[in-house]
């Protein structure tokens, strides 16, 4: 799951968050995600970009926190303009799954990703995205809640600072989540190559099929 990467939360010409974008720069995030993200199609799974999108009259989108009020007041990831897009160098693929929300903090919320990936048997999520502020341990304590198993690769998420994030990565999301990096992940859906989608090659049936 590719989370939250929209020109408007990550580019430097549309994010008024200086601070990721400059974290997502510096340890050149959108390239570490961008080359998972291949593997996984290569691989057979399913790539999932997470947005928030919101109508342009306000329509289902209540700003019930302050981070989701500010979203509403700066007009930002509105649908139609630029900052609502995902960032070009992760634009969606064929076979690629794209989950719109216009409120909430996370994906499951009010959406149909559950349905979507209980359809496709999946039982682990690779969670990469922004921000390891709110939005990544957000999406992990979802899945946990719902069943299903979370994997972060480290250096594909980014937070606000450095310092959040590096509290965020060593006190909470292990509570969560297995924090890995995106070439342990990489090794290890190379390894099981285009059987990762066939249910016989796992003991219990599933597949241990991961997005």
């Amino acid at each position: 799951m590719i989370n939250e990467c929209q020109n408007g939360m990550i580019d430097a010409a549309h994010s008024t968050n200086e601070g990721l974008v400059a974290h997502m720069v510096d340890r050149d995030v959108v390239r570490r995600i961008a080359d998972l993200a291949e593997v996984c199609r290569r691989a057979g799974v399913l790539v999932v970009h997470s947005t928030i999108v919101l109508r342009a009259d306000g329509v289902g989108s209540e700003p019930s926190s302050l981070l989701l009020g500010a979203l509403i007041k700066r007009g930002a990831v509105v649908e139609g303009r630029p900052e609502a897009e995902i960032h070009p160098d992760l634009a969606p693929r064929p076979g690629d799954y794209v989950l719109r929300r216009m409120h909430g903090l996370a994906p499951f919320h009010g959406t149909e990703l559950e349905p979507v990936l209980r359809q496709q048997r999946v039982r682990t999520v690779i969670v990469t995205g922004v921000s390891t502020n709110i939005g990544i341990p957000g999406i992990c304590l979802e899945a946990v809640d719902r069943g299903f198993t979370a994997v972060v690769p480290e250096d594909c998420v980014a937070g606000s600072s450095s310092d959040i994030h590096n509290f965020q990565i060593e006190h909470i999301l292990p509570l969560l989540a297995t924090v890995t990096t995106a070439q342990d992940v990489i090794h290890v859906l190379e390894e099981h190559g285009p059987r990762w989608n066939d249910p016989r090659t796992s003991s219990d049936g599933s597949g241990g099929r991961s997005r």
